[in-house]
């Protein structure tokens, strides 16, 4: 018989999703965005969304549809879909998700609490271990991923985000200041921006293996169902994080004039916490900080593991985890401001092409699967997010780069970061044109020749 999914496992599946989505930037973003855009909040929030919450749940249903990510990347190529991936798992892994996972919540939550007699470093480090060691026993089966994140961990970071959400209400607090130039002009496109740089669409890209596996754990193994079941899965984990960027938006909202000198959401949040749940709010920003971030961690290291297992086949699945949370517990005691300025670079070049092919797998029939469109778009993409990422780099170092920079400065949409947009979407329109033309010339000339 048929093995369906009860409507429990199904938002357990869907928590998941949403705990592998939420980390540490997703809790900072929506609170400074809520204080800065002032009363076009609802609006900035909307677009914010766009690119923070849709895009990344199209990554994960195309990365199911095509059954993982390297064969989205050889519509390309086969030498792309080695190479692309392999940068993404890399980068986004052990080369800054994974380290980060652990560090922000100590640096946010834990380190202004120390006793100023107490090393830090010390300090970093036990916490670190204490971190890896339990995203390491919880990533260390795939097959119970479900359970663990979706059934315990998520569903306690819900509790206490919406325990926050529900303080802040309950103190009457409503002293919003006025819109940000940036939000008062464009409140639309600056909440587009702030979502584009979530670089959630990458993580979406990971976690596409992730949750088809978690659901053929669950005896359901025909293509179509695992896709269908990814779809609703996505659908429920989008509706939470919707929410709960609302929550945090209105948090930011509602009480930036209370707070009117902090500078970024994680202020924002510890001030919040302490003025509403005194020396409680402590305790609860640093449980929601370091749940948000073991969800995250456990996705990441399960995807990076995965992916290096079945590329390699030479090292079991339970080696690689061992060596990726070893790797990043070593980075981010040691290492993780050098591995950053490597590791940021990267994926702002490969961050791009990423929702490039995510377009393109789902407008494909538009131009009838051509790989010539593919190839195209995505190596245009590529050709002009390099550029922009080495110029961008240069420029943060004060490398001059002269006549170059005034040129790039010139170009649309390039001080945003978002420089590729006009060119992949031209390449990729031209492509279609190209391709329809074709086909339509091609099936006019059979047609004759049937006449004949």
């Amino acid at each position: 018989m048929k093995k369906s999914l009860t409507r429990a496992e199904m938002l357990t599946v869907s928590l998941m999703l949403f705990g592998m989505f939420f980390g540490a930037g997703n809790l900072i973003f929506p609170p400074m965005l809520g204080k800065l855009s002032g009363g076009k909040v609802w609006i900035s929030l909307s677009f914010f969304c766009i690119t923070a919450v849709v895009f990344p749940i199209l990554g994960t249903l195309v990365v199911a549809k095509t059954k993982g990510l390297t064969n989205l990347a050889k519509k390309v190529s086969p030498m792309f879909a080695l190479i692309f991936p392999m940068l993404i798992y890399l980068s986004i892994g052990p080369g800054l998700g994974i380290p980060r996972a652990a560090t922000l919540p100590f640096e946010m939550a834990f380190k202004p609490y120390l006793p100023e007699s107490f090393n830090v470093n010390l300090a970093r480090f036990l916490y670190t271990c204490a971190f890896f060691g339990c995203a390491y026993w919880l990533a260390l089966n795939p097959k119970k991923i479900v359970k663990r994140s979706g059934k315990f961990l998520t569903p306690a970071l819900l509790t206490l985000i919406t325990l926050l959400f529900v303080g802040v209400l309950s103190k009457k607090v409503f002293m919003p200041l006025n819109p940000s130039q940036a939000y008062m002009n464009s409140p639309h496109f600056t909440g587009f921006l702030e979502g584009y740089n979530t670089m959630d669409t990458i993580a979406a890209l990971n976690f596409g293996l992730v949750i088809s596996l978690a659901i053929r754990a669950m005896n359901i193994n025909d293509d179509k169902d695992v896709l269908a079941y990814t779809k609703k899965g996505g659908v429920v984990a989008a509706t939470f994080l919707v929410l709960i960027y609302a929550m945090l938006s209105f948090v930011g909202y509602s009480t930036a004039g209370l707070f009117p000198k902090t500078t970024n959401g994680a202020e924002i949040l510890t001030n919040v916490t302490r003025y509403t749940f005194g020396s409680f709010g402590a305790v609860l920003l640093a449980s929601i900080f370091t749940l948000a971030c073991l969800t995250t961690c456990i996705g990441l290291i399960t995807s990076v593991s995965q992916y290096f297992y079945e590329l390699t086949n030479k090292m079991t699945y339970r080696k690689w985890a061992t060596l990726w949370t070893v790797t990043a517990l070593v980075v981010s005691n040691f290492g993780l401001n050098t591995i950053l300025k490597l590791s940021v670079p990267v994926l702002s070049a490969i961050y791009p092409v990423s929702l490039v092919l995510i377009v393109l797998s789902l407008s494909e029939n538009i131009f009838k699967k051509s790989t010539a469109v593919y190839k195209w778009t995505s190596y245009v993409t590529v050709f002009v997010s390099v550029v922009s990422t080495v110029a961008n780099t240069l420029e943060a170092n004060k490398i001059s780069i002269g006549a170059a920079n005034s040129f790039l400065n010139s170009l649309p949409l390039y001080k945003e970061g978002m420089v590729w947009v006009i060119p992949a979407f031209f390449t990729m329109f031209v492509g279609c044109v190209l391709v329809r033309f074709l086909s339509s010339k091609k099936e006019n000339l059979e047609l004759e020749l049937e006449n004949q």
